[in-house]
Order: structure tokens, then C-alpha cells, then sequence
């Protein structure tokens, strides 16, 4: 890094990247342009449009992330194999999304739903229910897209920029200058602008993995020389817990801790408004069907990505904060104008995801707040006004979020983010199959969830933080450590269980549901056909 200075190389090369896709992002606006653009289907879905190429690419924008690429290979740096959950999970979730996803973009097609809020609203009857999932969305979206500018934040220090011996201005000034550049092009583009620039951050990423497993591993002396160096580090003992600071495999006593985490993510993933908005702008079921064959690929990707944790530590890399690990892991290891592209990956790889995250959120706010309780009658063009105010103060609240909190924190509280937004499963997947579970029993056992995976959380202690120092604790009854959204979303079934038995007894009204079983089979080129029946006979 020239002698802890500026990387001017790699600052240009990382400078060519970020101009290039912010002229993408406002050229988008002309992509694929609609005759009415002023409505949700178009700024928030991109005109429910794109084929397979350009869903997959953006679905793996939205999923890989920025914050993806930096911590997933960091918490290998810092504990070993536990941090290798996210590749299993990553491989769960593509079959249990065929089996869903394409019933929801069906019905949501029919209908004209722009949220998953609104599916549940239309099939349950209740705007109670449909709040609760929505601002469970907002709450869990908002930390998710504050790691996205930690991620660059991350690259701008390696690079030299905005370190912390900087004053409070040099330090944030360019988190500030890109914040302001995606809230541009996002408003103007809607989710045409990550749809295109996803094109570049999936290439780009591609090409920086690949380099990286076999150029490191040939400047290290092989795999296994690396692998040797990473199980003596982690058989040092750590002053902090007095214990081994990791292993190459999880330990008995974690096994529970890693199942749990890895199957609690893979059955979150996918409730996100980020996953869903890019699942339903989509121009065909059949899209979507051929995407969960596909987007496998990611997690080989995903793969290589982590081992690149075991690198850093052979490559005798030493931060303070773990995100900054594979980024000094890329500037030590590659030539400058290499080790730009690397962080032009990291750094657009944050940019897309936030964009998508910011419309889903706003999108969230304008039909299942604004227009549900505040203002029923708004028109399309007033919708969407709506929602590209909300996007642009929901990435301002993620820059106060960044910028007030320490990263750790942000960290935590993204996890937290995975435990409440896992709460919204019973309601959106369970109704894309059968309406058996009672709305308010949805609703009582989303609150029984949302607030026991909070305490849990809450309790959790870390040597860095009292509260809220992450996401497992022990699972009662069982005496096992797991993961506390699991935890929270077993309780969150058995009260929807039972209590759907209660209100049935008592005959608590029901709610009109406005879908039809035909709905959820739908295509785009299908009609909406009403089956009249033949008048009764005369007796």
C-alpha cells in the first residue's frame, strides 16, 4: 500500500470502475423504458420484465453481497470452519425457494402484488398481518444495507483512504460521495439501474475469485502449506476465552450452533424484501423455475470465496477489525492495478445489493403503510413518488447507522435482522399453500417470535459488546447452543398451531381471501378466467 499511503494505482483503477457503473446506473432509466413509468410496477420492479440472464445476475447481486465477499471469508480468518455456514445454507435454499417462489410470483403476478406485505394481506385479509410483516421487512432490511457501505468503507481504508488516523470529513467524505451517487441513479432508475450494473459486479467478482485461487495459493507454497499454517494459528490460545481461537472442522460442542445457522439462514434468505422484489420483477414463472437450477453456481463461488479466510492468515495478515482482512489480503498479494479491480468488486458488489435493498424497503412503506393506513386512494404516480422519497431516507438512515456505530455493532445488529425477518416465514409460505393457519394466530405467533429472539439476543454477551453479541444462545429443553432465529421460529409455528385451533373453536372471523387456487399456477401469458356455474335447478 506504498508505505501505508495511497494506493494511487489502485485508487484509479477503483475510481474507473465506480464512474463506469454510476453512467450505467442513469443510462438504465432508457433500458427497457415503459410507456407509464410513473408506477411501482415499473420504478420498484423494473416493469416485472427481466428473462433469465438478467434475474440471475440480479438475484446474485442482491444475495452476494459486498459485505458477502468481506465477511464471510472474515469470520473464517478470525474461528476457522464456523464460518463456513454460509456455503451449506447457501446450497439448502436453492431447493426449498423451487418449491415456493414460483407460487408466489404467480399469485403476486395475478394480483399485482409488489411486496410479499401485499400477498399476505390479499390472501389472509388482514392489514394487521400484513404490517407486521412489512415493518418487520423495513427493521430488517435497514442494518443489511448499512454492512453494504462497511464493505466499502472497508476498501477505501486499505486503499488509504479514509483510514482512521483521518479526520472525521477526509475519513467519510467518500462514503458520503458514493451514498450520494446511489441514492442518485436509484431514484432516477428504479431497479432497472442494479439490474444493469449486476452484469458488471457478478463479472468482476467472478474473475477476482478465480485469479485469487490459483495466483495466492502459487505465492504461498499450495494449499497445503496454507492449511498447515491456518490449524497452527488456530491451535493458539486465545487470551480472551482462554480456548483455541478456531479449527479447520466445527468441534462437537458447536455442531448444534452450526446446523441451526445454516439452515435458519437458508429458510431467511429468501424473506427478505431484497430477494423477493428481484424474484418478482421477472417476466415468467418459468424464469424463476430455471433461476433455482442455476443460482447454485453462486455457492461454488461462495466456496472459493471462504477459503480465501485460510489465506489471509497463511499470508500473515494482521488487522485489528476482520473486515479489513481479505481487502490487505488482495493489496499484499496482487499487483496495484489488480488488487483495484478486487476492490472495484468489493466496492460495486455493495452498491447493487443497497440499491435493491432501499427499493424494497420503500416499496414496502408505500403499499403496505402509505397506502393501506395514510392514504388508500393514492394513484400510481403518487405511489411511486412515495417510494423514491422512502428510498432515499431509508439510505440515509443506513449512512447515520454506519456512521454513529461502530462496525461490530452493525454486524450484530444485521444478525438481529436474520432472527426477526425469519418470523415472517410461517405467514408468507404457509399461505402460498393453504389458508388453514388463522390470521390472528399468524400474527400472535409473529410477535411471540419477534419478541423472544430480540431477549435472546439481547442477553448474548461478547467481549467487545454487553448485549446483542450474537445470534445463538442455549436452546431450551434441549441444552444445546443453536441459533437463536430457529429457536424463535419453532416457538412462532407452535403458537400459530395452536392457537389457530383456539380462534377456530371460537369462530373468530376469518378474513376474505382474494385469491383462487388457480392463481398460484399462473403465467404470464395465462388469462384470469372466471368459472361460472350453471344456475341451480327449479324444483
Amino acid at each position: 500500500m506504498n508505505g501505508g499511503g495511497v494506493n494511487g494505482v489502485a485508487l484509479g483503477v477503483f475510481i474507473f470502475f465506480f464512474l463506469a457503473v454510476t453512467v450505467m446506473g442513469f443510462l438504465a432509466a432508457r433500458w427497457r423504458r415503459a410507456a407509464n413509468e410513473h408506477s411501482l410496477d415499473e420504478w420498484g420492479l423494473g416493469g416485472r420484465s427481466f428473462g433469465t440472464w438478467v434475474t440471475w445476475f440480479l438475484l446474485g447481486g442482491d444475495l452476494y453481497t459486498a459485505y458477502t465477499f468481506v465477511a464471510v471469508p472474515a469470520a473464517i480468518y478470525a474461528a476457522g470452519a464456523s464460518g463456513f455456514f454460509a456455503v451449506p445454507y447457501t446450497i439448502l435454499v436453492y431447493p426449498l425457494i423451487f418449491t415456493f417462489l414460483p407460487r408466489l410470483w404467480s399469485v403476486s403476478h395475478r394480483h399485482g402484488y409488489v411486496t410479499p406485505s401485499d400477498f399476505v394481506r390479499g390472501r389472509f385479509g388482514s392489514k394487521g398481518l400484513s404490517l407486521a410483516v412489512a415493518v418487520t421487512g423495513i427493521l430488517a432490511t435497514m442494518p443489511y444495507i448499512a454492512l453494504q457501505l462497511v464493505g466499502i468503507q472497508a476498501v477505501l481504508d486499505v486503499m488509504g483512504i479514509g483510514g482512521q488516523d483521518s479526520n472525521w470529513f477526509v475519513k467519510d467524505l467518500p462514503l458520503f460521495i458514493a451514498f450520494l451517487v446511489l441514492a442518485a441513479y436509484t431514484y432516477v432508475s428504479g431497479l432497472r439501474a442494479p439490474a444493469l450494473i449486476a452484469f458488471v459486479k457478478d463479472g468482476l467478482i467472478y474473475i477476482v475469485i478465480l485469479v485469487a485461487i490459483i495466483y495466492i495459493p502459487i505465492r504461498l507454497g499450495g494449499f497445503d502449506d496454507i492449511f498447515a499454517k491456518a490449524a497452527h494459528a488456530f491451535a493458539q490460545i486465545s487470551p480472551a476465552t482462554g480456548k483455541p481461537k478456531g479449527s479447520l472442522a466445527p468441534p462437537p460442542t458447536g455442531q448444534w450452533g452450526y446446523a441451526t445457522l445454516a439452515l435458519g439462514s437458508a429458510l431467511a434468505l429468501f424473506m427478505y424484501p431484497h430477494s423477493i422484489t428481484a424474484t418478482l420483477s421477472s417476466r415468467s414463472r418459468e424464469v424463476i423455475r430455471r433461476n433455482t437450477t442455476i443460482l447454485p453456481l453462486y455457492s461454488l463461488m461462495l466456496g472459493l470465496l471462504a477459503i480465501l479466510g485460510f489465506m489471509a492468515i497463511a499470508a500473515g495478515v494482521k488487522v485489528s477489525n476482520g473486515q479489513l482482512a481479505i481487502p490487505t489480503l488482495f493489496a499484499q498479494m496482487f499487483p496495484s492495478w489488480f488488487a483495484g479491480v478486487a476492490f472495484a468488486a468489493i466496492g460495486i458488489g455493495a452498491l447493487v445489493p443497497a440499491a435493491i435493498m432501499s427499493i424494497a424497503a420503500a416499496n414496502l412503506f408505500t403499499r403496505n403503510i402509505y397506502r393501506d393506513f395514510i392514504k388508500p386512494d393514492a394513484t400510481p404516480e403518487q405511489e411511486t413518488r412515495v417510494s423514491k422519497i422512502v428510498s432515499l431516507l431509508v439510505k440515509v438512515g443506513a449512512l447515520v447507522f454506519v456512521l454513529g456505530m461502530d462496525q461490530t455493532v452493525a454486524i450484530n445488529f444485521q444478525l438481529l435482522g436474520g432472527i426477526w425477518i425469519l418470523q415472517t416465514m410461517p405467514a408468507i409460505v404457509s399461505g402460498l399453500f393453504t389458508r388453514w393457519f388463522h390470521r390472528w394466530a399468524l400474527l400472535v405467533g409473529w410477535a411471540a417470535g419477534m419478541v423472544y429472539g430480540t431477549l435472546a439476543a439481547y442477553g448474548v454477551a461478547s467481549p467487545t459488546q454487553k448485549h446483542f453479541g450474537g445470534s445463538s444462545a442455549e436452546i431450551p429443553g434441549i441444552g444445546q447452543i443453536g441459533y437463536i432465529g430457529m429457536t424463535a421460529f419453532v416457538l412462532n409455528v407452535l403458537v400459530s398451531v395452536a392457537l389457530t385451533f383456539v380462534f377456530r373453536a371460537f369462530k373468530a372471523p376469518e378474513g376474505t381471501d382474494e385469491t383462487r387456487p388457480g392463481d398460484y399456477t399462473a403465467d404470464a401469458g395465462d388469462k384470469d378466467v372466471e368459472v361460472e356455474l350453471p344456475p341451480a335447478p327449479v324444483n
